[in-house]
């Protein structure tokens, strides 16, 4: 008897074991540059609508947390997206949102670092960042995009970069700012800014 109960403990302890690796591989490379906040539905299809995003358009989103403006982009507007964060356990849950949605065909889900990552192909970048992070971010905005990208943020600017459009969205009185002001920038000529 004693031997059939130990056994059950030892699984359990080697399952918690294994569970905890996961956990510790699952951890981003370093801490993100923001707290996963979910931009609402509202605002992800008025983000879309600002950048006026097409079939032909390459959306990137920075920071893409669950992936729902990755996903919103290719089963909307059928146009191929691509989602980056630095957290695994948000990469994990958009991928698996893509598949739900029925849309793994048209979109990529990469786990890296905003700051590092290869953004040269979009032409559509998609934030939800801090202000001090884009602009942080806005150097390289201005060097990997080709002119004429779209750049939308929802309810942070970028500082002394007065956006094209300013967009409300939704009924201002609730408890939160976030997600109700959208900014949109062109990226200029290259030397332009």
């Amino acid at each position: 008897m004693l031997l059939r109960e130990a056994v059950p403990v030892a699984c359990l302890v080697a399952a918690l074991s294994v569970a905890a690796a996961a956990a510790q591989d699952a951890q981003p490379r370093r801490q993100p540059d923001v707290p996963f906040v979910p931009t609402t539905d509202e605002a992800v299809q008025a983000m879309l609508k600002l950048a006026d995003v097409k079939k032909t358009d390459v959306v990137y989103d920075l920071g893409c947390g669950d992936g729902r403006i990755v996903i919103a982009a290719a089963k909307n507007y059928g146009a191929r997206a691509v989602g980056i964060d630095i957290n695994p356990v948000r990469i994990a849950e958009a991928k698996e949102n893509a598949k739900q949605a029925g849309v793994e065909n048209l979109v990529r889900f990469e786990e890296n670092d905003l700051f590092e990552a290869d953004i040269h192909e979009a032409s559509v970048v998609t934030l939800f960042l801090l202000s001090s992070v884009n602009l942080k971010l806005r150097p390289k905005l201005l060097q990997d995009l080709k002119p004429g990208t779209r750049v939308v943020s929802n309810t942070f600017d970028m500082g002394d970069w007065k956006p094209e459009k300013e967009v409300t969205v939704g009924n201002q009185d609730e408890d939160t700012y976030l997600s109700h002001k959208l900014f949109l920038w062109t990226i200029p000529p290259h030397g332009a800014q």
